[in-house]
């Protein structure tokens, strides 16, 4: 045949440990159809700073893949909700193979078509709290590239007909494919007239929705005459694939006819016509009339000119599973995303007859539904089995309803069909299905009463079991309970949903509690981060004391916002929030950040003309809040201020040793009793806050950090500045700079000058 071949790219991403599902890199492709190999080619490689990341430790990256939906992945082996089904996937694990990049190839050879995901992510770390920009992290970068070979004019066999085909000498196989419509039971190939040098030395392999496999269902025409392969229970609306396929080492020309048929199920004595009318292909069933009234069928594209084909009429046997029952619809009514309810016509309480299954089926659009939960409930009510011992089952299976012709089966498989079982009675009348990441399409859900007695389960009589049934999508499983957050995800265009997990809880529903928190250590680490800033009490005293109102004022702030922030910020149920978390966080790392200016500034000493201006303090609290605003957990943020007022310090201070000739602070008992010890406490705060925090040990590590960081403040905040003992500076003298001295009764005439005392007014 001729081969196409297509490539698809993604853009790297950053690769995260693992917590949750909400840390993994989910990547998106599309497989087409008629793929007979798809090639994932897995590239990784490391940075830091910019560069490659030659000195980064080799970390593992494990990469899973599924077909139809995203991975429902436990690397961590957490336990999952009750009444959870958890789909497989495959999982690959990526090994370096040089200092700074690795490659991975992962083979699927005739992949199923449609949509394909693939999930990435590194292992778990011990959870370092580390300050953002204070050294270049490692980064592992992955970036998927997709590769897929298809066959084109794939030969299309019609219900009915005949192909003959000649298979030349150098040629192994011929491919083929049928299309099955809904409401059919039984898919039928058959090869006809097979002629060759050995008899028939051909392999008949069926397989549905891709090309068939080594281990696809295989039929050895050598070994059986007539060659007929029979699949019961096909997928519905779906291509099947017909492979033929010659035996090793035979040579020369094989000549044979190949032919299907298929058993529409609403009518179980008939084959499928080759044609029906244009309306019949809407498959549209009677939810409440005879299955027999049903129209079902498709009809055949147009046939090519090259092939002969001819009608073959087939008598076909009925079969006790080969009957169909009607299919009752659902309505679709969406709330929000991933948010959606499947309400059924004149439910939602369900009559289950005895000698019938009542079916029904529920959508899910392609893509968009796949993201989420889809969650199934079944409830009995008790009261209408009028004292018998009935058992309803559900079966709940993809693409095709599971109507198996024995009506004592309880099981939900067959050999090329799987399904989950559900079963309610009157001792537990309630059952929940919950299924993570759904793949779309047509589920079908198939409901029977049984009686149990001594032998088994029996049909039952004259008893018809009424079931309340509930089937809605949702974003996460109970939205994730009190201890997790369900966040909603974006890859490119791609929606999906998943729990994040707090206080210890782990699990796809936050339900683990193996490694929870306790009520009580709850409680201890919020007392602890909100009652460590009482510490900020005395160096409050102290400001007061030396008359430093705005240092005092300030450190109050930081106190109360710092207290209701860390009580706000918990991760369990001990929480207290009079704000918005956002407000709280922003005035916490404001007050942090002006307390480190105020008590710089107020060290330096500046001249009573600069500090009576304030005009340091308001630009300092600009400039923070400013700097808040655009990384609150940058490094800089708490650096930059800091380091440039202990500039304005050190001039300060340099600027008085050098006009006094004598080292500022004078006292040595000033350096080793106050400036000293505050300094080392300041640098062990910060030293534990940028080296030893961890998400384990963040509660007392960062209480430490607010007991030290106040501690240091009432060490570094100078004492109450002296009075001056020197006399302010005289006046400006005017004039000539001379001293006029006036006897004032001289001047007015009144006294003789000789002998009149001398009162003068002396004036400049």
């Amino acid at each position: 045949g001729l081969f196409v071949t297509d490539y698809f790219t993604r853009t790297p991403r950053k690769l995260s440990p693992f917590r949750s599902f909400a840390s993994i890199e989910l990547f998106h492709f599309h497989i087409p159809e008629d793929t007979v190999i798809a090639v994932w080619n897995l590239i990784t490689f490391k940075e830091q700073g910019g560069t490659f990341g030659d000195q980064c430790p080799d970390r593992s990256i494990t990469v899973y893949f599924r077909s139809g939906a995203p991975s429902v992945i436990n690397p961590l082996h957490t336990h999952f909700p009750r009444d959870t089904a958890v789909p497989g996937s495959f999982a690959l694990t990526l090994t370096w193979t040089l200092p700074n990049r690795t490659t991975g190839v992962f083979n699927v050879t005739s992949p199923l078509p449609g949509d394909w995901f693939l999930a990435a992510h590194l292992p778990k770390d011990e959870g370092k709290i580390s300050v953002k920009g204070l050294y270049e992290e490692c980064q592992y970068l992955f970036q998927p590239q997709l590769i897929v070979q298809r066959l084109v004019n794939i030969a299309v066999l019609y219900p009915g007909h005949v192909t003959e085909q000649s298979m030349a000498p150098h040629n192994r196989s011929c491919l083929y494919k049928v299309f099955v419509p809904s409401y059919t039971s039984r898919v039928l190939v058959e090869v006809l007239r097979c002629r060759g040098a050995e008899g028939c030395p051909l392999w008949l392999r069926v397989r549905a929705k891709a090309p068939p496999l080594h281990n696809s269902t295989t039929l050895d025409c050598r070994e059986h005459t007539p060659c007929q392969l029979a699949q019961d229970l096909p997928f519905w609306q779906h291509w099947y694939y017909v492979l033929v396929e010659k035996h090793p080492g035979v040579s020369g020309t094989v000549s044979f006819q190949v032919t299907v048929q298929l058993t529409d199920c609403s009518r179980p004595s008939l084959a499928r016509p080759p044609f029906l009318p244009s309306s019949a292909s809407m498959n549209m069933p009677h939810s409440f009339g005879s299955a027999g009234g049903l129209a079902l069928g498709d009809s055949p594209p147009p046939t090519s000119p090259n092939d002969t084909k001819h009608p073959v009429p087939i008598p076909v046997t009925s079969h006790a599973g080969e009957r169909c029952w009607p299919v009752r619809p659902t309505l679709r009514n969406e709330l929000d995303t991933f948010s959606v309810h499947f309400y059924i016509f004149f439910g939602p309480n369900v009559s289950v007859p005895p000698d019938r299954p009542a079916v029904f089926v529920i959508n899910l659009l392609p893509v968009l539904d796949s993201g989420g939960v889809l969650n199934l409930e079944l409830r009995l009510n008790v009261s209408s089995l009028c004292g018998e011992n009935v058992t309803v089952f559900g079966c709940l299976n993809h693409e095709v309803p599971l109507t198996s012709g024995d009506n004592t089966s309880v099981t939900c498989e067959t050999e090329s069909l799987a399904g989950f079982l559900l079963s309610v009675n009157a001792t537990a009348s309630l059952s929940r299905l919950r299924i993570p990441y759904p793949q779309t399409g047509s589920w079908y859900l198939s409901l029977r009463s049984l009686c149990a007695t001594e032998h088994g389960f029996e049909p039952c009589t004259n008893v018809t079991a009424e079931v309340y049934l509930r089937a809605y999508l949702s974003p996460c499983i109970n939205d994730c309970g009190i201890y997790g957050q369900c966040k909603l995800l974006r890859t490119n265009n791609y929606l999906y949903a998943a729990c994040e997990c707090k206080a210890g809880w782990n699990g796809w529903g936050c339900t683990d509690n193996s490694e929870a928190f306790s009520y009580g250590f709850q409680l201890l680490s919020t007392l602890l981060l909100c009652l460590s800033n009482v510490m900020f009490v005395p160096p409050v005293a102290i400001a007061v004391r030396s008359h430093y109102l705005l240092e005092a004022a300030v450190y109050i702030f930081t106190m109360f916002f710092s207290t209701f922030y860390h009580a706000c910020d918990q991760p369990g149920i001990v929480v207290f929030c009079i704000m918005e978390y956002d407000v709280l966080q922003f005035c916490d790392f404001l007050g942090s950040l002006m307390s480190v200016w105020v008590t710089v500034i107020a060290m330096a000493r500046l001249q009573p003309v600069v500090k009576q201006a304030s005009v340091l303090y308001l630009l300092g609290a600009m400039l923070l809040s400013m700097a808040l605003q655009m990384d609150r957990h940058g490094l800089w943020n708490l650096l930059g201020p800091s380091l440039f007022a202990l500039g304005i310090m050190a001039v300060a201070w340099t600027a008085r040793t050098i006009r006094r000739r004598h080292c500022y602070p004078p006292t040595w008992k000033r350096w080793a009793f106050y400036l000293c010890p505050g300094a080392l406490i300041a640098a062990a705060a910060v030293l534990l806050y940028a080296f030893v925090e961890t998400e384990e040990n963040y509660f007392y590590i960062h209480s430490i950090w607010h007991l030290l960081i106040a501690g240091s403040v009432g060490f570094l905040l100078p004492p109450r500045a002296k009075p001056s003992r020197r006399l302010g500076p005289l006046p400006r003298r005017k004039g000539c700079g001379y001293q006029l001295c006036v006897n004032e009764q001289e001047e007015l005439g009144l006294v003789d000058p000789a002998v009149a005392s001398i009162n003068s007014i002396c004036t400049s």
